[in-house]
């Protein structure tokens, strides 16, 4: 850089000497003008594709749709097998309590009124599909049984096998709502 000469007016010089060396060559694009009649049928090509991702769109809601529907009734239906879930499970305890009643009185009986209470109370837990689990004699089976003791078994045949049930087990429906307590014969 000159000391006489500004700054700005060295780089305009230098900018004008650049654009004089630099040569442009123009090709030339053949004119495609496209007729009434391609502009047409590309229109229409766009349009068809609009057309084509909205029903693409439409049948994949439809079908989102058509799997919420099934998958709501199914737990429509599953929540009404298992609605009382909760208030079989506060009953179990009194059931087991006529159990252990029943099995104290041994041959004196309960009494005709206790014994009706029970048969009542238990014919309509049965009602609303609860299902006491039989265990007695049964494999034990961890996904059926709750193995609370082990004690040697009286015969070859009782090995893995449950000895006595100390609190039984229950279904409603298909479902398990208590495990069985049992002692398992080793």
């Amino acid at each position: 850089m000159t000391e006489d000469k500004h700054p700005v007016e060295e780089l305009e010089q230098n900018t004008e000497a650049t654009n004089e060396e630099t040569t442009t060559i123009d090709i030339e694009t053949p004119a495609t003008e496209s007729t009434p009649e391609e502009q047409w049928l590309q229109e229409r090509e766009k349009l068809q594709q609009q057309v084509d991702d909205s029903k693409d769109k439409y049948l994949r809601k439809v079908a989102e749709f058509e799997n919420f529907r099934k998958r709501t009734m199914r737990e429509r239906i599953e929540l009404t097998k298992t609605a009382a879930r909760d208030t079989m499970t506060a009953l179990l305890p009194v059931l087991d309590d006529f159990d252990r009643a029943k099995k104290q009185a041994g041959e004196e009986g309960l009494g005709e009124g206790i014994e009706l209470v029970h048969n009542k109370l238990l014919s309509v837990l049965q009602q609303k599909g609860l299902t006491a689990m039989e265990s007695n004699g049964e494999v034990f089976d961890p996904e059926l049984h709750e193995a609370i003791t082990e004690i040697p078994a009286a015969s070859e045949e009782m090995k893995g096998k449950v000895v006595d049930t100390v609190e039984r087990g229950y279904y409603l429906g298909e479902k398990i709502i208590r495990y069985a307590k049992v002692v398992v014969g080793k």
